[in-house]
C-alpha cells in the first residue's frame, strides 16, 4: 500500500476534525489528540490511526485503517478483532473503529464484525465499513471538510459526470482552499496520487499540468518525501534486478566468447544478436554448457531453436 497509506495517515493526522465529523455521521465531536499508533504485544502491531475525542460529553477513541485491497492474511474481520481489543485493553474507554476502502473493488465481503461462537460462549465485535466508492462525493465537497477533498475523486461523482470532470472538480475544490504555496502543493500532491487508484494516471498529469499547477507539486516537500519513500521500498528489487542483469549479461557474453573461440562466431552473425536477446537466466547457463559441449555450430543452433 506503501504511498497510499502515507498520505492517508497523513491527512487524517492533519485534518482530524473532518474525518470525525465525516465517519460518526455527527458534529458533537471534539478533536483531542492524536494518539501513539503502536500496540505492544508478543509481536508490535501499528494501527494506521488513533485519535481521542469526545463525543458529547464522552471521552472515547477513535481507530482507523485504510485498505486498497482486501485483508486476506489475516481476514479483515480478525484484524479489527485485534486492533480493538488491544485498545479496550490499553485505553479503558470506548473503542470507535472505522476501516475506509479506497479502492472501487476493495471491501465488497467485509462484514463489518467478528464472530465467535463456541461451546455457550459468544464473542462479537462490530466495525464500520466505508467503501469511498459508495460515498457522495459532491456531499462530501458541499459539507466543507477539507481534509476529505483529496479523498473525493474516489468517490461516487455527480451523476452523468465523466471521470475528467469529475477529477476536475476535486481539483478545483483543492485549489480554491486558502492555504499558502507549499501545503497547497502538499495536498495537490495528495489528491493527484489518490485519485491514480480510480481515474487515469496520465489524464491526471494532463489535468494538473493545464491548471498550472504542475510546479507546486514538484516543490512540494510531501511529494519528495513519497519519491523518497518509494524509492527506499524498492531498492532492495532494483538491486536483485540490477545483480539479475549483470548475470545475464555475463551469461550472454560467455556464450558468445565461448563460441567465437570454438567456432569463429563473429559480432555481426545473427546468431549472436538471437542469444542477446535471450532473458531467461537458465536458459542461458544451459546454453553456455552446451557451446562448451557441442561438436559444430550447428548443432548449437538446433539446440536453440528448441
Amino acid at each position: 500500500m506503501g504511498k497510499y497509506d502515507t498520505i492517508s495517515k497523513r491527512l487524517i493526522q492533519t485534518y482530524p476534525q473532518d474525518f470525525l465529523c465525516f465517519t460518526l455521521e455527527r458534529d458533537d465531536v471534539e478533536f483531542l489528540a492524536n494518539l501513539d499508533t503502536e500496540q505492544p504485544n508478543i509481536d508490535t502491531h501499528r494501527t494506521d490511526s488513533l485519535i481521542s475525542a469526545r463525543i458529547g460529553t464522552e471521552k472515547v477513541v477513535l481507530h482507523y485503517e485504510f485498505q486498497t485491497t482486501d485483508s486476506t492474511n489475516p481476514p479483515m474481520p480478525r484484524r479489527m478483532a485485534g486492533y480493538i481489543g488491544r485498545a479496550i485493553e490499553h485505553y479503558d474507554l470506548p473503542i470507535h473503529s472505522t476501516v475506509i476502502y479506497l479502492r472501487p473493488d476493495a471491501g465488497l465481503n467485509d462484514p463489518g464484525h467478528y464472530i465467535q461462537a463456541r461451546f455457550g460462549c459468544q464473542i462479537v465485535i462490530q466495525y464500520k465499513v466505508i467503501r469511498l466508492t459508495e460515498v457522495e462525493g459532491q456531499r462530501v465537497l458541499e459539507a466543507g471538510h477539507s481534509g476529505l477533498i483529496p479523498f473525493a475523486s474516489l468517490m461516487k461523482p455527480p451523476e452523468r459526470m465523466g471521470s475528467e470532470a469529475w477529477m476536475r472538480t476535486c481539483v478545483d475544490r483543492a485549489t480554491d482552499l486558502p492555504l499558502d504555496e507549499s501545503a497547497k502543493g502538499d495536498f495537490l500532491t495528495a489528491l493527484s496520487v489518490l485519485g491514480g487508484l480510480v481515474h487515469d494516471r496520465e489524464m491526471i498529469a494532463d489535468l494538473i499540468s493545464k491548471e498550472g499547477l504542475m510546479d507546486l507539486i514538484r516543490e512540494s516537500s510531501f511529494a519528495q518525501y513519497l519519491l523518497e519513500q518509494e524509492i527506499e521500498e524498492n531498492k532492495e528489487q532494483w538491486i536483485k534486478q540490477g545483480i539479475e542483469q549483470g548475470e545475464r549479461e555475463r551469461a550472454i557474453e560467455d556464450i558468445l566468447d565461448v563460441l567465437a573461440i570454438r567456432f569463429g562466431l563473429s559480432e555481426t552473425h545473427p546468431l549472436s544478436a538471437r542469444i542477446a536477446a535471450i532473458d531467461d537466466l537458465q536458459r542461458l547457463k544451459q546454453l553456455h554448457r552446451s557451446a562448451i559441449q557441442v561438436s559444430n555450430i550447428e548443432v548449437f543452433q538446433n539446440m536453440l531453436e528448441v
